[in-house]
């Protein structure tokens, strides 16, 4: 443990930062001594999502530092050492505690730390989580949180594993501590548009980034810099991004799918340069009490855009686009939200640390589980062209992650043919 930060080294730091953080409508965690209260965090995966996350967990709560840092890729590692230096002493890890390789994982959770955030592909997810909570460790988790069934069972265990051991686990759904979705899904429970009769749920938008394959790279080092691609790493766009929407439906709705009926393909991105997932998707899922939700995921270049949910009631509607920051309902209970509006990624580090220091650590593992089995439950109607449930998806035995993974040779998956794929 760094003994260089005294308590009263810690007060200073926590009334420099409690003016910034009551700007931004943060809460204001405790102030004790930094022996017990430092937050050390330890990140696994380099890239853009992860930096981000440091950042976020640095700006959300004083004593908060990274004090270690792994990726498969030597080079995502050393960016983010450069990358990060703007964030002072707060995130300036040395070399030693800066590990690489298929088992950096294993090396972070190793460490003297006691907040890991998991930035990796999806794929890798579960074996990730189930290393940090085996050793007692916090966790910060980027969403989803697993690309199929089999990994969706191991987060529903490890979810009970860590209550039993008072463990924080927080998750990257952020539209869960954005204040105009707070407000929005508390009048929705609330009946203020009455009894809940459909819904909409949207994620189309243009193409996203690729890395061109570079002399040197072998199969599973390119799939794994493209892993946005594969479904076997990202569980494909329905799971990677739209688990966002589909997660804020089930949130207002207060229960999950029973049951989809969806279709898709790949009409734009038909090189093999964009792996094996699709293009877009349509999906109707049904709930128990037989409200049934539109689901479309989209990411087609030169196309309309949206990104939003819509809730259907008897009484009236509520909108929310996180995007255009509009949150309203309109009907029996006109409301428009007209507040102040913090960073979500920053907030939901500040809910998960303050809970981890008031000793009541929250744990939204199985909320994000849930979300992203609907969004499992999707893409294998899409894939196969037949109908699935809830329990077909989480009984699945199918298994996308290879095991054991090496650098080296590795097929293309094929693109998945609806009514060849069982």
């Amino acid at each position: 443990m760094d003994t260089t930060h005294t308590r009263r080294d810690f007060i200073k730091a926590t009334a420099a930062a409690g003016t910034t953080l009551a700007a931004a409508g943060l809460p204001l965690p405790a102030v004790r001594a930094a022996g017990s209260d430092e937050i050390r965090v330890g990140l696994v995966g380099c890239g853009g999502r992860g930096r981000g996350a440091v950042s976020d967990a640095i700006k959300a709560a004083p004593g908060v530092r990274l004090v270690a840092m792994g990726d498969a890729f030597a080079d995502r590692v050393a960016e983010a050492q450069q990358r990060l230096q703007e964030l002072g002493e707060a995130a300036h890890v040395p070399s030693e505690r800066c590990f690489v390789g298929f088992d950096a994982f294993e090396k972070v959770v190793a460490s003297d730390v006691n907040y890991v955030i998991l930035a990796t592909p999806p794929g890798f997810r579960p074996a990730h989580l189930k290393a940090a909570i085996a050793a007692g460790k916090n966790v910060f988790t980027e969403k989803p949180v697993a690309v199929d069934g089999p990994g969706i069972r191991t987060c529903l265990t490890l979810c009970e594993e860590a209550k039993t051991k008072r463990l924080g686990v927080g998750a990257g759904t952020q539209r869960r501590h954005e204040h105009g979705y707070i407000e929005a899904v508390k009048r929705v429970r609330e009946g203020a548009i009455g009894d809940i009769v459909a819904a909409r749920a949207y994620w189309n938008q243009g193409a996203l980034w690729s890395k061109p394959r570079q002399n040197g790279w072998s199969d599973l080092e390119w799939q794994m810099r493209n892993w946005l691609y594969f479904t076997w790493l990202s569980g494909d766009h329905i799971v990677e991004q739209h688990v966002h929407n589909l997660d804020a439906v089930n949130w207002a709705m207060g229960a999950h799918p029973v049951r989809a009926m969806g279709m898709g393909g790949r009409q734009s991105r038909i090189s093999n340069d964009f792996g094996n997932i699709f293009d877009h998707f349509a999906v109707d899922y049904e709930y128990a009490n037989g409200v049934h939700l539109t689901s479309m995921c989209r990411q087609v270049p030169d196309c309309a855009n949206r990104v939003a949910e819509t809730i259907v009631g008897s009484r009236g509607t509520c909108e929310t686009d996180s995007g255009a920051k509009r949150y309203e309902l309109t009907g029996a209970k006109p409301w428009s939200f007209d507040g102040t509006e913090a960073n979500p990624y920053v907030r939901e580090h500040a809910a998960l640390i303050e809970s981890i220091r008031a000793g009541s650590p929250i744990n939204e593992l199985r909320t994000v589980a849930e979300s992203t089995l609907t969004a499992i439950m999707g893409r294998m109607s899409a894939y196969t062209g037949k109908a699935v449930t809830w329990e077909d998806a989480l009984n699945s035995g199918e298994s996308l992650v290879p095991d054991p993974l090496a650098f080296g040779p590795m097929p293309m998956p094929p693109v998945p043919r609806p009514g060849q794929v069982t």
